[in-house]
């Protein structure tokens, strides 16, 4: 039998880092994707020396380019037979001033959404020829502060750091629910989850008011460990097929706080105008 493999966005920090040390210790040979080579090796030695395990691959990636995106994807396709677990979690809090990327996308959406859709699109092949494969989104319940506007769907008007971020985890659910319907009949199924308020460098390097609270408040956030075990649950739990496209917290399924999450007629708009932007 071919060894299991798992590509986990972000993984040489936070979340990411944990759930790839945890896939390592199950047996997985892990895909770990990273923007830094530098952190992204220190990252591949510290859980190699821990696990025991070398098989942990590195592809460099900056999930803001869709070009990128679509090469990294593309390395992982001519590399690998398989693909068992795909873990989209890297993500980032902008600051105070709207900033677009150079393929014209307003960052947060880029690398919060565009780089889950397109990633998880440009992999489908490999998902769809492993039996019992999933792709897992890590969300957050900061998708309350999220509104889907097909008119506005990257805050050319009205920017807020936190507007960004909340509509790009309100993205995440209803892309999980709209991806499950697109797989229906076939052996790949979706999750989303919200981790908790987990103590990383996630919005370190932002100036928004909503990144200064976030650093306030680190106190009494949860470890890492902690914040991986939903994402976690949802790569190992067998016999959860039937709740695809639904959303997660502490393990268990949760009615999301936004209408649009589960609404289909916005989950397919979202869906199209995503396939839009990627061509």
């Amino acid at each position: 039998m071919s060894e299991k493999i798992a590509v986990v966005t972000g993984a040489n920090s936070g979340i990411g880092k944990v759930t790839a040390k945890a896939l390592l210790s199950d047996g997985y040979r892990v895909v770990m994707v990273c923007r830094n080579r530098e952190k992204a090796e220190k990252a591949r030695a510290q859980i190699t020396q821990e696990t025991g395990s070398s098989r942990a691959d590195i592809v460099l990636c900056n999930l803001e380019r869709m070009e990128e995106v679509n090469a990294a994807a593309e390395t992982i396709r001519q590399k690998y037979s398989r693909l068992d677990r795909l873990v989209n979690n890297a993500g980032i809090l902008m600051g105070r001033r709207r900033t677009v990327t150079e393929e014209g996308l307003e960052q947060t959406f880029a690398v919060n959404h565009m780089a889950y859709f397109l990633m998880t699109r440009e992999l489908m092949p490999l998902l769809q020829k492993t039996p019992k494969s999933r792709v897992i989104n890590v969300a957050s319940d900061a998708h309350q502060a999220g509104k889907f506007n097909p008119e506005n769907l990257q805050l050319e008007k009205g920017y807020g750091a936190l507007k960004a971020y909340g509509n790009s985890k309100l993205y995440n659910i209803m892309f999980t629910w709209q991806l499950a319907k697109e797989l229906a009949g076939t052996d790949v199924t979706t999750y989303s989850l919200h981790p908790g308020a987990v103590k990383t460098n996630f919005a370190m390097e932002s100036d928004s008011w909503f990144a200064r609270l976030v650093k306030l408040s680190r106190l009494f956030f949860i470890s890492p460990e902690k914040g991986a075990r939903t994402t976690l649950y949802l790569c190992r739990e067998p016999g959860i097929e039937h709740l695809s496209g639904r959303y997660f917290r502490n393990s268990k399924v949760r009615k999301p706080a936004v209408k649009a999450a589960h609404d289909d007629e916005a989950c397919r708009k979202l869906w199209e105008m995503s396939e839009e932007l990627v061509g």
